[in-house]
């Protein structure tokens, strides 16, 4: 079986977009989502509306999760996005023709983890699947590394960070860095445990601006791939949107 994984979408179409196409081009048996499908990007509803017919498992995100209930631990920019993201999901629900269509109802029913054999899929952490954060210099940390690792029977895959790279028990991070021209980073998952971040499909935070996903083939072998999309241009509706601050969208160049 060939997975690919996707996680934190943030309402940017235009990474979406090409992040499936470069998924069909790949002839992968199915796609998984991580959560954070809304929030920060200028287009919440289309990207739900695509994630829910593409994927055949998607998890929740605290982005998702926020849109629908009341905002807690975000900073004031992000809470903005997540109340109009609200205000948009809201609009977009009380339309006659999307009655049985319903974004809120798709959100509100994902859950929050997701079992396959020995792999686990969550948004945050095996720990708190919903929003603890696991970054690289959790290596320093552990005994957190230690308490999440014991959670996980083989492999998690996780998004949130939007920071891909792979964590070992060693404790180790294995950061794939891809130069410009090359699209793809494959490793060997060792046979003990590993936490695999699958980086940021409408977000990336690690230097590169590309999109961001994973491919899983057989049992260990993973493939982070980073596609090319047309960020100016979400950049642009951020910009044209009041509620949403224009860092969001100038963040989208650098990557970071």
């Amino acid at each position: 079986m060939k997975q690919a994984i996707i996680s934190d979408v943030h309402g940017n179409l235009e990474a979406l977009h090409a992040v499936l196409e470069d998924i069909d081009r790949q002839g992968v048996d199915a796609i998984y989502c991580l959560g954070d499908i809304v929030g920060y990007g200028p287009n919440p509803c289309e990207c739900a509306e695509i994630v829910r017919d593409r994927c055949s498992v998607v998890i929740l995100g605290n982005h998702d999760q926020g849109a629908l209930f009341d905002p807690e631990g975000f900073n004031t920019g992000a809470e903005k996005a997540i109340r109009w993201t609200r205000s948009q999901i809201e609009a977009h629900d009380r339309l006659p023709k999307h009655r049985h269509n319903q974004v809120g109802d798709f959100l509100g029913e994902l859950p929050r983890t997701f079992h396959q054999e020995k792999m686990l899929f969550v948004h945050g952490s095996a720990r708190r699947p919903l929003d603890e954060y696991v970054f690289p210099e959790d290596i320093y940390n552990p005994l957190k590394l230690e308490h999440i690792f014991g959670l996980v029977e083989q492999y998690c895959f996780q998004g949130h960070t939007h920071i891909p790279g792979i964590f070992t028990t060693g404790p180790e991070f294995l950061q794939p860095v891809l130069p410009a021209g090359q699209q793809e980073w494959r490793h060997e998952l060792p046979s003990t445990k590993a936490m695999v971040n699958v980086g940021s499909v409408g977000q990336p935070r690690d230097g590169d601006r590309r999109a961001c996903y994973v491919i899983v083939e057989g049992p260990s072998t993973v493939r982070f791939r980073r596609v090319e999309y047309p960020c100016e241009t979400t950049r642009q509706k951020i910009h044209a949107i009041a509620d949403l601050d224009n860092y969001l969208g100038d963040r989208l160049l650098q990557g970071k």
